[in-house]
């Protein structure tokens, strides 16, 4: 019987891949999750970055958004990248008509913080908890942590203090995408959480 932690990467849109390869290098048995009983066989489930209002449509069409919101409410571990992020957002500043989240991160996010996909940015982070080398992070059509309320650890910042990775419990969340630079202590970080938790 495989000891490798048991994750999933939500398969409705987005850079799934990337994910499932990051994972997967660094040791984890991955799934691609669709459907619900696909989520009633991980133990952890990273929300990739995408469209967050595709996302959202999807969930709820596919059934997915309340088995999700129920694993987040039991403790299951999670990590949202981007797009990812706003998903796990109890609220967004700008929304469009009728968007909803997952919840579960005590924090309001703003889509799009940065501006259009020109305005794609990298930068170098230091992120403490990870330790060791700074975290080269590339910002595409990012959102960004706009409050963030009780229980909430803001792990990486911006040079003037805009908060762009934050965790609360068993959730943890970066505005960046680590899995497209082969960053994958973020990854680690989350599969840290899945084995304590399992």
């Amino acid at each position: 019987m495989s000891t490798r932690p048991k994750v999933g990467v939500l398969a409705l849109q987005g850079d799934v891949r990337e994910h499932a390869r990051a994972l997967t290098d660094i040791g984890a048995d991955v799934t691609l999750v669709r459907r619900p009983d696909e989520l009633d066989s991980v133990n952890g489930l990273v929300i990739p970055g995408g469209e967050s209002s595709v996302i959202d449509k999807l969930s709820r069409i596919f059934g997915m958004r309340e088995p999700i919101r129920a694993a987040i409410a039991a403790g299951m571990p999670m990590y949202g990248t981007c797009a990812g992020l706003i998903m796990l957002a109890d609220s967004i500043s700008d929304g469009i008509d009728g968007q909803q989240t997952f919840g579960g991160l005590n924090v309001q996010v703003r889509r799009n913080a940065f501006g259009s996909q020109v305005d794609s940015f990298e930068v170098d982070l230091d992120v403490p908890v990870l330790g060791g080398d700074p975290v080269r992070a590339v910002f595409i059509r990012a959102p960004l942590v706009e409050e963030a309320g009780a229980g909430v650890e803001r792990i990486a910042q911006l040079q003037d203090g805009r908060v762009v990775a934050v965790r609360q419990g068993n959730l943890l969340a970066t505005a960046f995408h680590p899995e497209v630079t082969g960053e994958y202590r973020f990854h680690r970080l989350f599969l840290d959480r899945v084995e304590a938790a399992a």
